[in-house]
């Protein structure tokens, strides 16, 4: 019962950080206006958006314990899945690159480079490792101001609710996305296309965001 309720709340707060994630990539491009991004700026902001997530992941496994001793009955399930999160997004892009790339043949395919997808999801395990062994690095004041506005969100009235809907739809796919992780490292390919929440039938170019989860940077490139 404590992992469903762990998965329960990694959902929500997954959910929460990606929608104050799509403010951030409001921000960004007001400030870069009609420019657009090389591959080197998207992998960099990509990079930063995930190591931030996986700072705040550690925080919120410490923060059920209100302490800084690390307690691995809950860090290591939160290691899981934030794993198998960051591997589905890499299957998910992967599957949008194929698609759009066969809706428009002839056309340059939207910046992708699974070399760094790999790369990104690496450094982001060997970070999260990392603050296993030095937890007080994982105190900062961006971390900490993301926590404090995920748990803020969190237990709003309205809004709060509708994410925990999100984290109701995450948990219930979580089980189904370690299965198609485990089967992409094995075999390269998904046993079943499974999307976590809401918008599961989207089309190619739509701009909206996934979940609250990611804004696909390679959109824009278009």
């Amino acid at each position: 019962m404590e992992l469903i309720n762990l998965i329960f709340r990694l959902g929500v707060l997954f959910a929460i950080y990606g929608f104050l994630w799509f403010f951030i990539e409001i921000g960004l491009k007001i400030i870069l206006g009609s420019r657009k991004r090389t591959l080197g700026e998207i992998y960099l902001i990509k990079t930063v958006k995930y190591l931030f997530l996986v700072n705040v992941t550690f925080l919120f496994c410490l923060q059920q314990y209100h302490e800084l001793q690390v307690n691995y009955m809950n860090v290591a399930p939160s290691f899981m899945v934030l794993m198998v999160y960051f591997l589905g997004k890499l299957q998910q892009n992967e599957q949008r690159i194929q698609l759009m790339s066969s809706l428009t043949q002839g056309m340059p395919a939207a910046p992708f480079n699974r070399r760094w997808e790999i790369a990104l999801i690496v450094l982001s395990a060997l970070t999260f490792i990392g603050f296993v062994y030095y937890p007080q690095y994982s105190e900062n004041g961006i971390s900490t101001w993301f926590q404090r506005s995920i748990m803020d969100i969190e237990h709003t009235v309205i809004i709060g609710f509708i994410f925990k809907i999100i984290g109701f739809f995450f948990l219930m796919s979580m089980f189904f996305k370690m299965l198609n992780a485990l089967n992409y490292i094995v075999s390269g390919k998904p046993m079943v296309n499974v999307r976590t929440g809401f918008g599961s039938k989207k089309a190619p170019n739509d701009d909206s965001f996934d979940d609250y989860e990611e804004i696909d940077d390679n959109k824009l490139q278009e």
